[in-house]
């Protein structure tokens, strides 16, 4: 028997998440069973796709029901296994509860695999933030030399990785950040070329206008909202578009109608495709094992933005909305 602190919803946000949307119990897990493992977390992943799993409607990620653990992407260590092929000691990485401790299968772990490169990397470039900008890059936006990428929330832990890949297959690359600082850092340490801070932007049209004079071939949307308006205007002629994330719309109670703009695909013959990266499940295994050769040898750059403890996981979480972190938003639990 083991006692864990764990959060819990509390109840359906309307809106941004506040503290009464998050419910912190202490309870009592029973040890592992056949087939099991019972771990310490030290890690804890908080993503913008988990505020699509507080509301009731369909979202691409089943909803949490109030009441139920909230859950994520978390490294650990095995405490204590039942017929697994981990040892004790052993470092993990799996989909978890927002817990100190945590009762797992372990087909549903993986061993961490980031050679040299911290634990938390696990969650962040060569965990599933890298590996979405490493499909959604190469399968979905396919870059060529010669051509303007544009990614939103280039600050961000899949945006980040998005244009330096991009800028790697020689595309020129600008990106959308949210203050001068973060602009800073993706200009001087993610290598794009131009940054457009969209908060004291007025016109993202005209701004892109002097940034990618001759249009934009592909798209990396991680926003929605105003930014991908102004960037469909300015798609050229078989422009690739890969839908990541809304985030701009995520705490939203009702989808504001924008304006509309599929009539500009027409025009252009452009892509958009959605993308997913489970659906590249198979394959992950080579992707971590390119994005680490690459984070090693110095060609992606990585940043990381990490609080400490698990009582401050929600402000983490809620942070995210709030543009606070630069990088992978990852919460330190244990040692």
């Amino acid at each position: 028997m083991v006692t864990t602190n764990r959060y819990h919803l509390a109840e359906r946000p309307e809106g941004m998440p506040d503290e009464d949307t998050f419910d912190l119990r202490e309870v009592e897990l029973d040890g592992p069973g056949p087939g099991e493992a019972l771990l310490e977390l030290r890690y804890l992943s908080v993503d913008p796709y988990m505020r699509g799993r507080m509301r009731a409607g369909e979202s691409y990620a089943d909803p949490w029901e109030v009441g139920q653990p909230l859950r994520g992407g978390a490294v650990a260590t095995v405490v204590e296994e039942h017929g697994t092929e981990f040892d004790e000691g052993d470092l993990v990485v799996g989909n978890m509860t927002w817990a100190d401790y945590h009762i797992a299968d372990g087909s549903d772990l993986q061993r961490v695999t980031v050679g040299e490169l911290p634990e938390s990397t696990a969650l962040g470039v060569l965990g599933m933030p890298g590996r979405t900008a490493y499909f959604g890059t190469r399968e979905v936006l396919e870059p060529r030399a010669g051509d303007t990428v544009v990614v939103s929330a280039a600050a961000g832990a899949v945006g980040s990785v998005v244009g330096q890949l991009a800028k790697l297959q020689g595309a020129t690359v600008v990106g959308f950040a949210g203050s001068d600082e973060k602009c800073a850092v993706v200009e001087d340490e993610f290598g794009f070329d131009a940054c457009i801070n969209y908060a004291d932007t007025e016109d993202y049209g005209d701004a892109l206008d002097e940034v990618a004079p001759a249009g934009v071939d592909g798209y990396f949307d991680n926003v929605g909202g105003p930014i991908t308006d102004a960037v469909f205007t300015k798609l050229n002629v078989d422009a690739h578009v890969a839908i990541c994330g809304q985030i701009a719309l995520y705490n939203e109670e009702e989808t504001p109608t924008g304006p509309r703009k599929l009539g500009k695909l027409i025009q252009t013959r452009a892509r958009v495709q959605g993308l997913l990266v489970g659906d590249y499940a198979p394959r992950w295994a080579q992707a971590t094992a390119d994005l680490r050769e690459w984070v090693a040898d110095g060609e992606i750059a990585y940043r990381e933005t990490v609080t400490e403890g698990l009582e401050n996981a929600p402000d983490a979480f809620v942070g995210l909305f709030e543009g606070e972190n630069i990088g992978k938003q990852v919460v330190k639990i244990g040692e």
